[in-house]
Parts: structure tokens; C-alpha cells; sequence
């Protein structure tokens, strides 16, 4: 892919909706594709932090990314009184569909692991929706609280601390203990979790530029939207409601966090097609850091020859 000398600043503007302010990126088509794509980031996200992966998604047309209540510094549905549920996502990206795309006929739905959850649920909740969908994607998604590979034990602890950590108390001394820069600094790259994303080897200045990152990724995203997403999500089951849509799946070569084979078993009892394709990746998503070439992995060519079909 040929070097793209933008930066995300140049395509970022205010977005104001259901009383919350908050930011929406939108990158006209850089190559000949024709689509209107909608991308859905997921957890411990920015607009900024994706920025590689939309220059892909660029060639295949106008993708337009906006933040979700609660993450990439955006007002969290506490605010106006709500909590940051699942259902009140969706109904959040339903109402931010019909503003943004009254005067398209089509529009291409990906959605990043959390993200994908979301699109789920608004297509089952706004069933008027699914026509206007031409093509829907998922990029390492899931459907099932039994997609994770956690073992029982830990799934369990980590959906009880989630618990607790949702509420305002204890999300409050996370956030100035647990998050204090120094803290995460020294202890975060520590933590089972983020072991996958520092494994690689790294100079000290590419730990550094990654760990900056990380720090203001936990900094812009609402800590109780962060643990109450996730206590949601470790219950989740999307399985109760079919979408008359076929769904194009990414699944991740060397995924740390889902089964790609109960992955599929529960999208095929949601969608009415399933199609996959792999991608050759080290772990569940790009570096915080990656570019447009790091990230171009995530569209594996079998989804690259869709994508580029004419509609």
C-alpha cells in the first residue's frame, strides 16, 4: 500500500447526538470503490487509534467512524441519565444511521470485536434497517459470552471484578489509582492481558511510543463504560434473534481472546449466511500504533475481492 501522508486531524469533526458531544471521523474513498462504509471501532478505542485500518478501508470507498457514548473521549450515557448498556449502544448507532445516511440508499456495516457486538444488536432491535445494509463485516467479532477462551475460573473472576469496577466508587479510585501514568507505566505491560500486545519484540523507543498510547487510551475512555461494557459482554448472548443479512467474517489467525470455530457456530444461528475469512495476524487486533500496512492484514484478500465488487 502506498504511503498516505494524511493524518486523522485533517478528517475528524464535532459530533453532537442524543444530547452527547463527542467525534466522528470521516475519510472520503482514497481508490476507486464506490461504498459507503460504516466502521464501528471497539473497546479501549479512539478514532485516532484506528486511523491505519480506515486508510484500508478507504479503497473501497467513503468510510465514516464515529466515536461510541463513553469511548474515544466522547460524553458516556451517564451524562443524560442512562447506563452504557449493550441495547443503549445500539439504539445510539441506529439513531446515528438514520441522521448520517437519510439520503443513501446502501450502506457497508463493519464492526471492530466490541463493535460488531453492537451492530448485532441494532440490526435485531431495528429490523427496518437491515435493507438498507449491502454488506455486513466483521473484524474478529463475537456473539457469545462462550466465544471467549478464558477458562471458566478466570471468566467468572473476570465477570465479578467488571461488576464491581462499574460502579461509580470503585471505578473512581480505579481511575486515579490503577491509571495513574506512572502505575501504568510500570505495571501495565505486566498484565495478562497486555502481555499479547507487548510480546513482539520491541526497541525501548517503539515500547515507549506504544505505551504512550496505551496510556491515553485508558485515559479517553469512561472507566465505568469501559467495565460495565465489559461485565456485558462476558454475559452476552446474541443469539436469540435472527438478521436476514449474510455476515463476512475476520477471524484472527493466532486470536487470544475467541474460538473462531463457537465463533462461527453462534453467527451462523444469527445471520443467514457465514462466510469467513482468515486473517495472518499474531493476536486479536493491530498494535495501538499500527499503520496502514500492520493493519492491512485484518482484510485478507477473500474479503478484499468482495469488498472491491461493484453493487
Amino acid at each position: 500500500m502506498a504511503e498516505n501522508t494524511h493524518n486523522p486531524e485533517d478528517y475528524i469533526v464535532p459530533l453532537n447526538i442524543s444530547g452527547l458531544d463527542g467525534r466522528m471521523l470521516h475519510m472520503p474513498a482514497t481508490g476507486k470503490g464506490k461504498r459507503e462504509i460504516l466502521f464501528i471501532y471497539g473497546h479501549h478505542s479512539t478514532l485516532e487509534r484506528w486511523w491505519g485500518l480506515v486508510e484500508v478501508l478507504s479503497t473501497f470507498g467513503t468510510v465514516t467512524m464515529p466515536d461510541l457514548p463513553g469511548f474515544g473521549g466522547m460524553d458516556s450515557f451517564y451524562k443524560v441519565g442512562r447506563e452504557p448498556s449493550i441495547d443503549n449502544m445500539a439504539d445510539y448507532l441506529a439513531a446515528f444511521i438514520k441522521w448520517r445516511y437519510k439520503r443513501k440508499k446502501k450502506v457497508t456495516l463493519a464492526g471492530m470485536s466490541f463493535g460488531f457486538v453492537v451492530l448485532t444488536r441494532m440490526l435485531q432491535r431495528y429490523p427496518e434497517l437491515v435493507p438498507k445494509v449491502d454488506m455486513l463485516v466483521s473484524i474478529v467479532g463475537f456473539a457469545h459470552r462462550d466465544d471467549f477462551l478464558f477458562s471458566p475460573r478466570r471468566h467468572r473472576v473476570y465477570r465479578i471484578a467488571s461488576g464491581i469496577l462499574a460502579r461509580p466508587v470503585p471505578a473512581f479510585l480505579f481511575r486515579y489509582i490503577a491509571l495513574n501514568p506512572l502505575v501504568l507505566r510500570l505495571a501495565y505491560a505486566r498484565t495478562p492481558h497486555a502481555k499479547n500486545k507487548f510480546a513482539t519484540e520491541q526497541s525501548k523507543e517503539e515500547f515507549n511510543r506504544q505505551m504512550d498510547v496505551e496510556v491515553v487510551l485508558w485515559h479517553k475512555n469512561d472507566v465505568r463504560t469501559h467495565w460495565y461494557t465489559t461485565h456485558e459482554f462476558l454475559d452476552l448472548d446474541n443469539c436469540t434473534v435472527q438478521v436476514p443479512l449474510p455476515v463476512w467474517h475476520v477471524s484472527s489467525a493466532h486470536d487470544h481472546f475467541f474460538d473462531h470455530r463457537v465463533v462461527e457456530q453462534h453467527m451462523r444461528i444469527i445471520f443467514s449466511e457465514f462466510h469467513e475469512a482468515e486473517a495472518i495476524t499474531e493476536s486479536h487486533a493491530p498494535s495501538v500504533i499500527a499503520d496502514a500496512v500492520a493493519a492491512e492484514p485484518m482484510v485478507p484478500p477473500k474479503l478484499r475481492k468482495v469488498l472491491e465488487a461493484e453493487q
